[in-house]
């Protein structure tokens, strides 16, 4: 794999999307090496801290292979940083992905912690009301990441992949399903809680699971 294209995007106005009026997911692709510290990409805004960013989602990862899929389903070609992407991979697919993951890049070692969850931002973005919905069922959610080692990358970068290899495997496309479920049970949280989830994530399975014990 190849570091395709690094993203950065700089707060923007945005109409009929979060209640600040203001994004940081219209992101232009930029040639010169980039920092990359615990908190994400140098110069990288992001607006809505509540959902996004922070050290367990500070860099957001979109492959080559999924973006060939949504050129065929929108019939036009869509640029690298389309989906608010820090990072566009070169043959990576996200869903195939499991949460512990690790990415290397460059200098620059990631861990993948959850899937993205899409929300009204980027159906604002894509110029499609219902775009929400089709992500969900698109099931290419790309990928959250939490950096392990911090350092500089650029595109050209080679990427490797280090598999999760503690126990339980928990697949980032059945967080991103599971999202959804509403049958999801009591196993199924405690094995989410196991696996080295964002920690947005964590708090969510938690209350859930407190809530499902005391019904």
């Amino acid at each position: 794999m190849q570091l395709l294209s690094v993203n950065v995007g700089k707060e923007h106005a945005i109409r009929n999307g979060k209640p600040s009026g203001k994004t940081g997911i219209y992101k232009m692709s930029v040639t010169t090496p980039v920092e990359v510290t615990h908190l994400g990409l140098a110069g990288d805004m992001i607006m809505d801290t509540e959902n996004h960013g922070g050290e367990d989602q500070a860099v957001y990862v979109f492959g080559s292979t999924d973006y060939e899929w949504w050129s065929g389903e929108l019939g036009r070609e869509l640029a690298p940083g389309t989906f608010g992407e820090n990072l566009t991979i070169n043959d990576l697919e996200s869903a195939a992905l499991n949460i512990g993951d690790r990415l290397q890049v460059g200098a620059v070692l990631l861990e993948v912690s959850s899937p993205r969850i899409p929300c009204v931002t980027l159906a604002v973005r894509m110029d499609d009301p219902q775009f929400v919905k089709r992500f969900r069922k698109a099931e290419r959610p790309g990928l959250y990441c939490r950096v392990i080692e911090t350092g500089f990358v650029q595109a050209g970068d080679a990427v490797s992949l280090q598999p999760y290899t503690g126990e339980p495997v928990v697949t980032a496309i059945e967080l991103f399903c599971g999202f959804y479920d509403k049958d999801v049970t009591e196993d199924d949280f405690r094995r989410w809680l196991s696996a080295p989830v964002a920690i947005r994530n964590r708090r969510e399975y938690e209350a859930q699971l407190e809530a499902l014990l005391t019904v």
